[in-house]
């Protein structure tokens, strides 16, 4: 009777009835032209617990997430320790048995420090007949994912216990085939990364490439390592004026002493001078290049206003069934430029301050400017809005915008705004800070120049990283393919 496929039945043998879920006996079934074993006689549990609360001693924690699987977290003195905790070994799995359907599930490496982890987590190991990466490779394929899922228990939260683990059946090739299946499967990981890495290369050649058409150094002294060896804190910088220097010298030239390097003295443009605090001076940096720089007030044409001068601050609560395209700083990638999300939502449904951001403008991150987030609007999409934590403002039409947005992704800027924000927990910058970074503005045709060339390089990387994440995922298709049917 079990041989003959019904549509609307199906038999379990009563010796297979382990717990009586009707949700197990209806979930996914599978074949394949290898053995199918239950991992009860391939999987051993870890569970148990060490006292690692010893007195000035510390000790790494792992963690496990759905990205990178296991990670070194972080270290622990033994003092603050209040729990007992696993220890993991080379080549033992981990998962979250709440979050293990979402992908938390992680094998040890080598290159993994730390050997802890908390009880939490289901530990366990692989008996000699199953080799530990190509077990870990079953449970993240999607149809085995498939299978935890229906077989995890709980009301509210969901949960794979290992008494139902090792009740779960797959499908078991002989060693040596496991271990070539694993192989094939690395060895297109390994050509993913490769591409990932050249990726990271070209990126870094763009960044290059831009400050070395702009002629770009950062202006200022560097502390000697013996100067610093002599004081816990840097040599006091003075601030000292234009008039001030001419009134010591029968010919001076500004433009000759800003080029010099002192080891205890930085120079400052009395017509530059707009805070008077120390810190301010001794870490502002100034861009030297080759062409003559302007603050960003000087490219912005609207600033948080549109091109008619009316505010874009937008209350979209009143407007509760428009439908509004919204960005949170969230949804731009960091560094980069890129939307991540094209977030959909009624106006009744976002309850923060929000922005309009017209065709064209701008966004940059004021929260945790550190992240670097920009982006520039190039859709026609008229309902677009953004958390009130970016500034929105466009810029001169003289100006290139794709220059413009490269310049906002180097470390030209980044380092002009590390030494500005403020607040430790939230780090922010206001307006002012924003408008005094320093802009190189070169001819509009070595701006077009310069985008032209990057433009080829940023299409190098799309395509890189195309292939890359394809590569990923071919390698794990081509290995569920090869053991399920």
């Amino acid at each position: 009777m079990t041989s003959v496929d019904y549509k609307y039945l199906k038999f379990i043998r009563f010796k297979d009835v382990t717990q009586w879920d009707l949700k197990r006996y209806l979930n996914v079934s599978f074949k394949s032209k290898y053995d199918i074993v239950k991992l009860i006689g391939h999987i051993n549990e870890e569970g148990k617990k060490y006292n690692i609360s010893e007195k000035n001693k510390k000790y790494g924690i792992l963690g496990v997430n759905n990205q990178t699987g296991i990670f070194d977290a972080y270290t622990e003195k033994g003092e603050n320790i209040k729990q007992k905790y696993k220890k993991m070994e080379v080549g033992w799995i981990a998962y979250n048995p709440y979050r293990v359907n979402v992908g938390s599930i992680g094998i040890k490496k080598q290159e993994h420090y730390n050997d802890y982890i908390s009880p939490a987590y289901v530990v366990f190991s692989c008996l000699p007949s199953l080799y530990p990466d190509y077990l870990f490779m079953v449970m993240k394929t999607p149809l085995f994912n498939k299978i935890i899922r229906d077989n995890t228990t709980g009301s509210v939260r969901q949960n794979l216990s290992f008494d139902i683990l090792k009740e779960l059946s797959l499908p078991k090739p002989e060693f040596s085939k496991q271990l070539e299946l694993v192989s094939a499967y690395n060895d297109k990981i390994k050509h993913s990364k490769a591409l990932e890495k050249q990726a990271v290369q070209v990126e870094q050649d763009i960044e290059d490439f831009l400050l070395s058409e702009l002629g770009i150094k950062q202006k200022g002294y560097k502390v000697s390592e013996s100067a610093t060896s002599m004081a816990n804190e840097p040599p006091v910088e003075y601030v000292v004026s234009n008039q001030q220097i001419a009134d010591q010298t029968d010919v001076y030239h500004w433009d000759d002493e800003i080029k010099k390097e002192y080891k205890h003295l930085k120079f400052v443009r009395f017509k530059d001078v707009e805070r008077w605090d120390v810190s301010f001076f001794s870490h502002k940096n100034n861009i030297v290049g080759i062409y003559d720089t302007v603050l960003m007030s000087k490219c912005i044409d609207s600033f948080m206003q549109d091109l008619q001068g009316n505010t874009l601050r937008i209350e979209t609560f009143n407007h509760p069934q428009t439908l509004y395209q919204y960005i949170g700083m969230e949804s731009i990638e960091k560094e980069t430029g890129t939307l991540l999300e094209e977030k959909i939502v009624k106006g009744s449904d976002i309850k923060s301050q929000t922005v309009r951001v017209p065709t064209g403008f701008f966004l940059y991150g004021k929260l945790r400017p550190y992240l670097n987030k920009y982006w520039h609007n190039e859709s026609d999409n008229k309902n677009i809005v953004c958390s009130s934590e970016f500034f929105v403002f466009s810029i001169k039409s003289t100006i290139n915008p794709y220059y413009f947005k490269y310049y906002l992704a180097s470390s030209a800027v980044q380092q002009q705004i590390a030494n500005a924000y403020r607040g430790a927990r939230m780090p922010r910058i206001n307006e002012e800070t924003f408008k005094a970074i320093e802009v190189p503005i070169p001819p509009i045709d070595i701006q077009n120049s310069i985008v032209e060339h990057i433009k080829e390089q940023k299409e190098q990387i799309k395509q890189m990283k195309q292939q890359a994440e394809k590569l990923r995922k071919e390698a794990l298709e081509e290995f569920e393919k090869e053991i399920f049917e």
